[in-house]
């Protein structure tokens, strides 16, 4: 498979999750592409995998369908509807496209590649990767998963950590790795007399993994 299939094809998925996730929660092509200052056409366009949302797109859209952003990574579907509270979008989505161009133009500065040699590696014109790196252009989901595999760096130091949809991510991931756990478990981990228990697992961790077993072997010779 040629790169430019393997972008067109990530931009189909995409769609299709875009699609489904939008259909679950109730809300309209016009009131998704509202949320990222695009009209219902230009989202139907994304949703048949025609285009792409960028990732700071695809973060307040993840956000505005009440989904984890980890979804579109995913080979599943949703199955329920979700809710957003107010936010201002336009302006974060600003914010977000200015730091990715930023993150972008470190990234390729570190690795000690040029744009001509990223475009060689890639497959993406120079002159587009440089709008990309100077903000004119936000970046395509598909391309950026595609740059930042040529400079060998993880998408997740591109996401969003400390604004309010990253608070709000981690605060679904958190959720989702709770209800992984066996059932015996989550009662534990609720339960609030169990909290100093609880506190004390996080000390523990920080203790390396041989004073942790002189810990143990003590603990074991008194009971």
């Amino acid at each position: 498979m040629s790169e430019n299939q393997a972008l067109q094809l990530r931009a189909k998925k995409l769609g299709v999750l875009l699609r489904d996730a939008r259909l679950s929660s109730g809300k309209s092509m016009k009131d998704l592409g509202a949320a990222i200052g695009i009209s219902a056409s230009t989202f139907g366009a994304i949703e048949r995998g025609e285009s792409s949302p960028s990732l700071p797109e695809l973060e307040v859209l993840a956000y505005f369908l009440g989904v984890p952003l980890a979804h579109f990574w995913s080979e599943r579907l949703v199955s329920g509807p979700g809710t957003a509270e107010e936010l201002d979008t336009q302006r974060l989505l600003v914010l977000r496209q200015r730091s990715v161009s930023t993150l972008l133009r470190q990234a390729r500065a570190a690795s000690g590649l040029s744009q001509k040699d990223v475009s060689d590696r890639t497959g993406i014109s120079a002159s587009r990767i440089r709008r990309y790196e100077s903000g004119e252009t936000p970046v395509p989901l598909p391309e950026l998963e595609h740059l930042v595999a040529a400079l060998g760096v993880p998408l997740e130091s591109f996401m969003d950590a400390h604004g309010p949809i990253g608070e709000w991510n981690t605060a679904q991931r958190a959720r989702q790795n709770l209800s992984n756990l066996p059932s015996d478990l989550q009662d534990f981990v609720a339960g609030e007399e169990n909290r100093a228990y609880l506190e004390l697992a996080q000390r523990l961790q920080s203790i390396s993994r041989e004073k942790l077993q002189a810990l143990r072997d003590a603990l074991d010779a008194l009971l």
